[in-house]
C-alpha cells in the first residue's frame, strides 16, 4: 500500500512560482515511479510529469516542458514539482500519483495505482 499527501499548493498572480510536494507513505519496501497530474474545473484529469525510480527519465507535458520540474529524494519518499512562470491556465487540482518502478513512466491516469488527495493551485491573471 501506498498514501500519498500533497502540500504546496495556494492562490499565485500569473508569472509567479509554486512548489507542490508529494510524501509517500510505503508500508512496503516498494519502488515507485511517480507522477503529477491536474484537473481543471469542468475538464478531465491530465498528466503533468512524471519521474523514474532512479531519476534518469522524466516526462512532461508539453505546455509546462518549459516551465515545471520534477524531481524526488528517495531517501525522504518525496516527489516535488517546481512550477514557474506560471499561467492561468496551470488553475486546477494537481494530484501526486505512483505505479510499480518496474513498470517505467506512464501518462495516462490507468497507469497509475496510487493516488493522493489533490492540492488546489489557482493562478489569477
Amino acid at each position: 500500500q501506498v498514501r500519498l499527501v500533497e502540500s504546496g499548493g495556494g492562490l499565485v498572480q500569473a508569472g509567479d512560482s509554486l512548489r507542490l510536494s508529494c510524501t509517500a507513505s510505503i508500508r512496503t519496501l516498494t519502488r515507485t515511479t511517480m507522477a503529477w497530474f491536474r484537473q481543471a474545473p469542468g475538464k478531465e484529469r491530465e498528466f503533468v510529469a512524471a519521474i523514474s525510480w532512479g531519476r534518469a527519465n522524466t516526462h512532461y507535458l508539453d505546455s509546462v516542458k518549459e516551465r515545471f520540474t520534477i524531481s524526488r529524494d528517495n531517501a525522504k519518499n518525496t516527489v516535488s514539482l517546481q512550477m514557474n512562470n506560471l499561467k492561468p491556465e496551470d488553475t486546477a487540482v494537481y494530484y501526486c500519483a505512483a505505479r510499480p518502478a518496474l513498470l517505467g513512466i506512464a501518462d495516462t491516469i490507468t497507469g497509475y495505482d496510487y493516488w493522493g488527495q489533490g492540492t488546489q493551485v489557482t493562478v489569477s491573471s
